[in-house]
């Protein structure tokens, strides 16, 4: 019962329309909202009436008696009001407004209905125009009414009142009326700005037939009473004015002879005029709703608007010259036989102009034939910009858009309409609220399973036109509703459609994401390169590999050669953004494979696939360059087809990929020797002494240890190698770190230089030989009457050498080193033996192990410096050959320095 009692509450209104919490304005005694139907989103507007908006503000003293009629009294105005909603159910016609859903009560005894979607009541705009007015703004300005957009944001309205906005409405009333009055045979009797709304097309609406009733001369069979003018024509003080009728907009026909004419709604459309000129925007008679004022403001010629007081409205507000002169004379006149009828309105020369004939023209267009329609839309782009830009977005392109069903005129309708966006500020919200839906649905959703040649003309136009529908659309919006079009045309087998959806191909990238680009655009252009037998085709198919991999459109390049006096452009073009360049590995596994099962050897083929080779080159490796790109260079430079110049263009091309390629390992194998030749020549070697030797050879020396035991210890660090240790006091030794390290031979400072120095090129990585220091003190006695000594027998067994060396004093070939180690008890410092038994080297011999006089740093090479006691200069001579079996020689003479 109770789930029973709630479905009676319930309206077929509040159940199928979602209604905005706030009324968007108000149209007489009706409160007006924006709704949407829950099914399919059509959007509608709801008219709202409070039954508690009948109440008086104030209560009375009045008895039984007289709450009695003020009941009935409100019963007989909810009759009317439900009478107006029957009216707009009864009464159809495109000058009247559209009903939605019927009238009903709401649950607290209102009423309640629904229409086409209205942006406010004429009564609303004249009211927003006298607050700009007073407030010093400047007429024009956005309205205070604000609509809800799909996404839940609002925005204002653009509601304007031009003059050309002004002919266009006065024009559908008159058309309103000419079917009420000879069609319906009826009298709107209370036609006023609150009874005129605006739809969301710009299209003025008459409404508020609450008063409508048969005129005298009607012979139209209706079910409508008669209007009783005693009884509307009186004012209620009990009840709002918005339920009651408007005496300031009402003919003297009613008022002053008591009869129903026709043209008694000729009388007020003329005083409705003088309201939009008026300031304030109101009728220039004020009666105060009181019968007798409006008798006394005809008895005086003075206040009655006529053509020498200029109808009463202010000089500053001048009158359109045909609307004072011609027609408002023939409207507001006192007798009806003088006015005006429906029809004649529509006729007279304030009408007559290029814009208003269009619009008329445009408004009777599903009745025009074919040829006419034709030659309606191939003239219209000359008016296009004659227009205000609020009749474009708001009466002629809807009226365009629904006459797309035609097919045969989808191309010159479709060239108006971008030209129109083009045209509009506002052009972005139009196309993605009105002409993006109707596109798809017109080429996607009704699809067929045929080819429809029809539409390709059409087709042609949006592709043509595809950068304005970039500009006006976001990344969402594009990819939901415009690339499928575009990618539909990429499947058509007409070449010139194909054709122009590629060559539009550098407009629509930047409104799309790498993801979109990679997996939806990239492969229907593949598809197409890989399909097609058009040469043409092919070639725009590579143009268009050349943009995905990162390249400039003609479009961007073609002035800026750096031969016109431009010079580079400034700015970047959008084509080369990273945001839609294909990645490294879509380029080098899809592309190019693409490229190299090119059989055709034709030379525009050829050169636009060297134009993405060029780009391709940018982006792979060097090695896939090697590999894959270049042979495939060099298959096309040899096609039999090209000139001079084109074989050349290739060559250049593979010389400078050549060139990277070149460069690029190059510097990879520099960085490999230098950063991996130690641990690659040591795993070659022997032991750690060979390791050593190499690295004292080849000027890599672990130098980074000894730095590393200098900062813990806190001492400074000495030279790397070759430093003079034991001397302190001398001149300051000259730094060899390229060939210092740890388990390098030992050179003592009192051994003799060399009578020359070892060339740089024997410093090999293998050599054991030691770099002379000229800048070492001897501290032994006079040496110089001593020769060369070799090692015992058991030290003087050489190696084998990896590769021969060339003294500069003998034809003898250099011996790799082995070193022996020769404990001491000291540190256990090792002799390079080979090196002593070289004629050209140095003797070296260590220092006594231990001493009181010691002092100074201690590396792992150094023994305790030793103050040196003065000795003569050692005279250098070039020392004799050693000779083997000398034990007793050489060495034996210092054992006990040992």
């Amino acid at each position: 019962m109770f789930s029973s009692a709630l479905k009676s509450f319930s309206s077929n209104i509040a159940s199928n329309y979602t209604i905005a919490p706030q009324p968007s304005g108000s149209s007489g005694p009706w409160r007006i909202f924006d709704a949407r139907r829950k099914q399919g989103g059509k959007a509608a507007s709801i008219f709202v009436f409070d039954k508690k908006s009948l109440e008086p503000q104030s209560g009375g003293l009045g008895g039984r008696g007289s709450a009695t009629s003020l009941k009935r009294t409100h019963e007989e105005v909810l009759e009317r009001l439900k009478r107006e909603a029957s009216n707009l159910a009864r009464l159809r016609h495109p000058s009247i407004l559209e009903l939605a859903e019927p009238v009903e009560e709401t649950r607290y005894g209102g009423l309640q209905f629904a229409t086409e979607p209205v942006s406010a009541s004429l009564a609303g705009l004249l009211q927003e125009k006298d607050e700009q007015e007073r407030s010093g703004g400047a007429t024009g300005r956005a309205s205070r009414f604000v609509v809800e957009e799909s996404d839940g944001t609002l925005r204002r309205r653009e509601l304007e009142i031009d003059e050309l906005e002004i002919q266009k409405g006065l024009l559908q009333l008159g058309k309103g009326l000419e079917f009420l009055h000879e069609s319906a045979g009826l009298v709107h009797a209370n036609l006023t700005p609150d009874a005129i709304l605006i739809n969301a097309k710009g299209d003025w609406k008459i409404s508020g037939l609450s008063f409508t009733g048969p005129h005298e001369s009607s012979t139209a069979a209706t079910s409508l009473p008669p209007i009783s003018l005693y009884e509307v024509l009186n004012h209620d003080p009990r009840l709002p004015r918005s339920v009651q009728m408007n005496i300031d907009y009402t003919s003297p026909d009613f008022v002053l002879d008591n009869t129903l004419t026709a043209s008694a709604d000729m009388f007020s459309l003329g005083l409705l005029i003088l309201a939009l000129y008026n300031s304030p925007h109101s009728s220039p008679l004020s009666t105060g709703s009181s019968l007798s004022s409006y008798k006394r403001v005809f008895s005086s010629s003075s206040s009655v608007p006529t053509q020498s007081n200029n109808f009463l409205i202010p000089k500053s507000h001048p009158l359109p010259p045909k609307l004072s002169s011609e027609l408002l004379p023939r409207l507001i006149t006192r007798r009806p036989a003088q006015r005006l009828s429906a029809r004649e309105f529509q006729e007279a020369s304030y009408f007559d102009n290029i814009l208003v004939s269009t619009i008329r023209f445009l408004d009777a267009l599903p009745a025009k034939t074919p040829n006419e329609k034709l030659s309606f839309m191939r003239g219209l782009p000359k008016i296009t910009p004659q227009f205000p830009k609020s009749v474009l977005e708001k009466k002629v392109l809807p009226a365009l858009l629904e006459e797309l069903k035609d097919k045969d005129l989808l191309a010159p309708i479709l060239t108006n309409v971008f030209a129109m966006i083009k045209a509009m500020p506002t052009g972005k919200r139009a196309f993605t609220e009105k002409v993006a839906p109707r596109l798809t649905e017109i080429f996607v959703t009704a699809k067929s399973a045929e080819r429809d040649t029809s539409k390709e003309g059409g087709l042609m136009v949006l592709l043509e036109n595809m950068d304005v529908a970039a500009k006006n659309c976001s990344g969402k919006e594009f990819r939901d509703e415009i690339l499928p079009i575009f990618l539909l045309a990429l499947e058509s087998p007409t070449h010139a459609l194909v054709d122009v959806a590629l060559n539009g191909l550098p407009s629509i990238l930047p409104v799309l994401d790498f993801s979109t680009i990679k997996n939806e655009l990239f492969p229907a252009i593949a598809n197409v390169f890989a399909k097609t037998s058009s040469l043409n085709i092919k070639i725009r198919g590579l143009e268009a590999f050349y943009i995905l991999c990162g390249g400039r459109s003609e479009a961007d390049s073609s002035n800026n050669d750096d031969l016109n006096g431009i010079g580079v452009p400034d700015k970047k073009p959008t084509s080369t953004s990273s945001s839609f360049i294909l990645d490294k590995y879509t380029v080098q596994e899809k592309v190019v494979p693409m490229l190299k099962c090119i059989k055709t050897r034709e030379p525009g083929v050829m050169m636009a696939a060297l134009k993405v080779f060029r780009q391709v080159g940018e982006v792979a490796d060097s090695d896939f360059l090697a590999i894959d790109v270049l042979p495939i260079l060099w298959s096309m430079s040899l096609g039999p087809l090209l000139n001079l110049q084109q074989f050349q263009a290739f060559m250049t091309l593979i010389k400078s990929l050549s060139g990277r390629i070149e460069r690029e390992q190059t510097r990879k194998l520099q960085e490999m020797s230098s950063g991996h030749g130690s641990s690659s020549t040591r795993s070659h070697a022997p032991g750690r002494g060979a390791s050593s030797t190499f690295e004292a050879g080849s000027g890599l020396s672990t130098s980074g240890e000894t730095d590393f035991e200098s900062l813990v210890s806190g001492r400074k660090a000495g030279p790397a190698n070759g430093g003079d240790l034991m001397n302190d006091w001398g001149s300051p030794v000259q730094p060899a770190a390229a060939n210092g390290a740890r388990n390098a031979p030992p050179a003592f400072s009192w051994q003799t230089a060399p009578a020359t120095m070892q060339p740089a090129r024997q410093q090999s990585s293998m050599s054991s030989l030691q770099q002379p220091n000229p800048g070492t003190r001897a501290i032994t006695p006079d040496l110089a009457s001593f020769t060369s000594l070799t090692p015992s027998s058991q030290f003087s067994q050489p190696l084998q050498p990896n590769r021969p060396m060339v003294s500069p004093t003998t034809n003898v070939p250099m011996r790799p080193a082995q070193p022996s180690q020769l404990n001491s008890a000291g540190n256990g410092t090792s002799i390079n033996w080979s090196a002593a038994s070289n004629p050209a080297q140095k003797f070296n011999l260590p220092p006594p192990p231990t001493s009181p006089q010691g002092f100074g740093q201690q590396s792992g090479y150094s023994f305790p410096a030793m103050k040196p006691p003065a000795v003569k200069p050692i005279q250098q001579q070039q020392p004799k050959p050693p000779q083997n079996g000398m034990s007793g020689g050489g060495l034996d003479k210092y054992e006990s320095l040992l």
